[in-house]
C-alpha cells in the first residue's frame, strides 16, 4: 500500500450565495502562510469562479484536461509557491452532469499530482446534482458551508441526508459563514446538528465560523483574496483559525490518512 500524506476535502454548500468559493480560496492562502502546500480544484463545473476571484484568465481548464494528451501539470495554475489551482470553465453542459467515464478520466490524470500536496480542496458547485454528490463522496472529509439563513440550513440538511443515506458518507465538518457573532454561529450549527442527530443519527463537527465582514465585498470587487487585501480583518483572522484546525486534524490523523487513498476509488499508482 502506498503511503498517503494528502488530506482531501470537499468544500460544499446546499445553496448558492453562501460565500463558499471565497472560503476555499482564502483557506488556501491561510494554508500557504502556515507553510502547508495545497491544490484547489474548481469543481463548480458549470459556473467557475475561482479564477474570477483571482482576476486571472487561465489558458487551460478542466475541460482541456479531459482531452487526450493533456496532463494535469499542463492545466495547473500557480498562485503562490506550493499553492496551486486547477481552474474549471463555464457554460459547458457536459461537465455539469459529469458521467462516471469522464470522472474516471479526470481523476486518473489528477491523482498522482494531488499526492504532492498536504491538502487537496475541491470547490464543489452548490446543491444536490449527481456530479456534486459523487464528487463529495470521493474525498476523505466534507466541509459544509452554511449561513444563518433558514434556507441555507434546509438545503444543507437535504444534501447531508442524501450523502449519508445514499452514499454512506458520515464525515461532515460544518463552517458557519457570514455570522454576526459567535452566539449566532453556534445556534446555526446546533440547529443543523440537531436535525442530523434526530433524523439521521449523524453527529456533525463544528469547524468554526467566519464573521460577516464588509471587507470581503471590497476584496471581491478588487479581485484580490481577502487574506492579501486585508489580512487583519475579522473574517481573515477567522479563516486563519479554521485553517489551523484543519492542519491540526491532518497532523493528528496522518496514520489514518496514510491508510486511505486521496480520493476513494482512485488509489495512487
Amino acid at each position: 500500500m502506498n503511503h498517503n500524506n494528502t488530506l482531501s476535502l470537499a468544500i460544499m454548500s446546499g445553496k448558492g450565495g453562501v460565500g463558499k468559493t471565497n472560503i476555499v480560496l482564502n483557506l488556501g492562502y491561510a494554508m500557504h502562510e502556515a507553510s502547508m502546500t495545497s491544490m484547489l480544484m474548481d469543481c463548480d463545473l458549470g459556473l467557475a469562479n475561482l479564477d474570477v476571484l483571482l482576476g486571472i484568465s487561465p489558458d487551460r481548464n478542466l475541460h482541456d484536461l479531459l482531452q487526450t494528451g493533456v496532463d494535469a501539470e499542463d492545466v495547473l495554475v500557480s498562485i503562490e509557491d506550493g499553492f496551486d489551482m486547477l481552474p474549471a470553465t463555464s457554460g459547458v453542459p457536459e461537465l455539469v452532469e459529469m458521467d462516471e467515464d469522464l470522472q474516471d478520466i479526470l481523476f486518473k490524470k489528477l491523482i498522482s499530482l494531488a499526492g504532492e500536496y498536504d491538502f487537496l480542496m475541491l470547490d464543489l458547485g452548490a446543491g444536490i446534482s449527481q456530479t456534486v454528490l459523487s464528487l463529495a463522496a470521493l474525498t476523505q472529509l466534507r466541509v459544509v458551508v452554511v449561513t444563518p439563513e433558514p434556507t441555507s440550513l434546509t438545503d444543507s440538511y437535504a444534501m447531508i441526508k442524501i450523502l449519508a443515506t445514499q452514499h454512506g458518507v458520515k464525515d461532515f465538518l460544518v463552517l458557519v459563514n457570514q455570522a454576526t457573532n459567535a452566539a449566532e454561529a453556534n445556534q446555526t450549527f446546533d440547529r443543523l446538528n440537531a436535525a442530523c442527530r434526530n433524523f439521521l443519527s449523524l453527529e456533525l463537527r463544528n469547524l468554526g465560523f467566519v464573521h460577516h465582514d464588509r471587507t470581503i465585498v471590497e476584496a471581491v470587487r478588487r479581485q484580490t483574496p481577502l487574506m492579501r487585501y486585508a489580512p487583519k480583518a475579522k473574517a481573515a483572522k477567522d479563516i486563519t483559525s479554521i485553517a489551523k484546525k484543519l492542519i491540526r486534524y491532518r497532523e493528528d490523523n496522518l496514520e489514518r490518512i496514510g491508510g486511505r487513498p486521496i480520493l476513494k476509488d482512485f488509489p495512487s499508482e
